[in-house]
């Protein structure tokens, strides 16, 4: 049965909301930002969340605005605040976190809690959450929509192919000889993996060069190590799956369309986020399985999805407003009912203490692997001029794949490119 996001209003939130608006004499109105390219489910779990809380917190008005994907969103964002109509809180990308100091556009979480109860949430959540939220000791980002990257197999692809369906790949090596043997058992019908290439290219490149020991970033967000033999070691291995294995497709794979492929059997692997956990249990109609990613020298995934913000440029009542809403969200018991919902992470392992979520990993255990894979988590690549670094990287990744240069030139010319926008910062 699928599990729906409903939390009972108390006896008084329901009379304030049988009374009517006139309870809540100027609300102090906050607007909101919210990354969903398109409408559909997650917003309609959003407007139920958002509906709950202005019945309990009659006193505060949330408009959410849905204005596309994370880069949508920020550039939106971005734009009413340079309009003078800034809004007061917005869910952006986690890795957005440079480029939002350096246009001082928001404001430290630490420099509005008041008590020790909000000292305490602020240290609740799970530290390799936060790593992409955190400067310097001051709290700017708090994780909220948040995945890893994980493997999706196709229980019936494998046994079909002479695999133990219940087996997925530990290495490698492994992922390469299973992948090839499905793709052969199929007769060609079906690929063995598929790791999209679109989208998001730099953070599955960033998966492989970490599962082979090497980190692409400095703490500081001011250098990278695209060139480095670790990394180039990690592209020549994904450009073999295809090349060498004949397993995966030639060319780009499109993010976007790819958890469809894998409904449709296209492919009997797919690395993706988390946050597709939910909706591959409800299209799928073969038995699956979800498992952390294979690893070269050590296991690994960067975190990646959004934090939520709050902008500078607001008063200090909206301000406060804003982090009770941010609270509400990621109460324990709330986090732990939009992990069921959407298949993104509970933010805090009191989400998972909650008899809601421990009962739902008991009753279906891949709702833990990306939980688990925290323990071998890096932060997801994040430097100043974020833009022009990770579309250096992400050039490099679709000219490997798609044979017009090789791994070593192609993040060659990605860290010249990433080195001149990184120059100034330097230290």
């Amino acid at each position: 049965m699928r599990a729906r996001l409903s939390f009972p209003l108390t006896a008084l939130a329901a009379a304030m909301l049988s009374a009517g608006p006139a309870l809540a004499d100027d609300p102090v109105e906050l607007t909101m930002y919210y990354p969903i390219a398109v409408g559909g489910a997650l917003t309609d779990v959003i407007d139920e969340l958002v509906d709950e809380f202005q019945a309990e917190h009659p006193d505060i008005s949330v408009d959410a605005i849905y204005a596309g994907n994370y880069d949508d969103t920020r550039v939106r964002a971005m734009s009413a605040i340079e309009a003078g109509d800034a809004p007061q809180l917005s869910v952006l990308f986690s890795i957005d976190l440079y480029e939002l100091l350096e246009q001082d556009a928001i404001v430290a979480f630490d420099d509005l809690l008041e008590t020790d109860e909000e000292r305490e949430w602020l240290d609740s959540f799970y530290p390799g959450l936060m790593e992409n939220g955190q400067v310097d000791g001051q709290t700017y980002g708090i994780p909220f929509q948040r995945s890893t990257i994980v493997l999706y197999w196709n229980k019936d692809a494998f046994e079909a192919a002479g695999l133990d369906p219940e087996t997925p790949p530990e290495t490698w090596d492994e992922m390469a000889e299973m992948a090839a043997a499905v793709r052969e058992a199929s007769g060609g019908d079906q690929w063995g993996v598929m790791v999209p290439s679109t989208g998001y290219p730099y953070w599955m490149f960033q998966a492989f060069a970490f599962q082979n020991g090497h980190r692409l970033m400095s703490d500081d967000g001011t250098e990278v190590y695209f060139d480095d033999p670790a990394a180039i070691e990690a592209l020549e291995y994904w450009v073999s799956l295809s090349q060498e294995h004949e397993a995966m497709p030639d060319g780009a794979i499109e993010w976007g369309t790819l958890r469809q492929n894998f409904i449709e059997q296209s492919t009997a692997m797919m690395w993706h986020t988390t946050g597709n956990l939910t909706a591959v249990r409800n299209e799928a109609d073969f038995e699956f399985g979800v498992a952390m990613l294979p690893m070269k020298t050590q296991r690994g995934s960067p975190t990646g999805g959004g934090n939520f913000y709050i902008f500078n440029d607001t008063t200090e009542e909206e301000q406060r407003a804003a982090m009770t809403f941010i609270r509400w969200m990621t109460d324990p018991e709330r986090a732990a009912a939009w992990s069921i919902e959407t298949g993104y992470m509970g933010v805090s392992p009191d989400a998972y203490e909650t008899e809601l979520l421990r009962d739902y990993v008991e009753s279906f255990a891949p709702a833990a692997v990306a939980r688990d894979q925290l323990e071998h988590g890096t932060a997801e690549l994040s430097t100043y001029q974020g833009g022009r670094v990770r579309r250096a990287l992400d050039n490099a990744v679709q000219a490997a794949l798609t044979g017009q240069m090789t791994p070593a030139e192609a993040l060659a010319q990605a860290q010249r490119e990433a080195d001149g926008a990184l120059r100034r910062y330097a230290r």
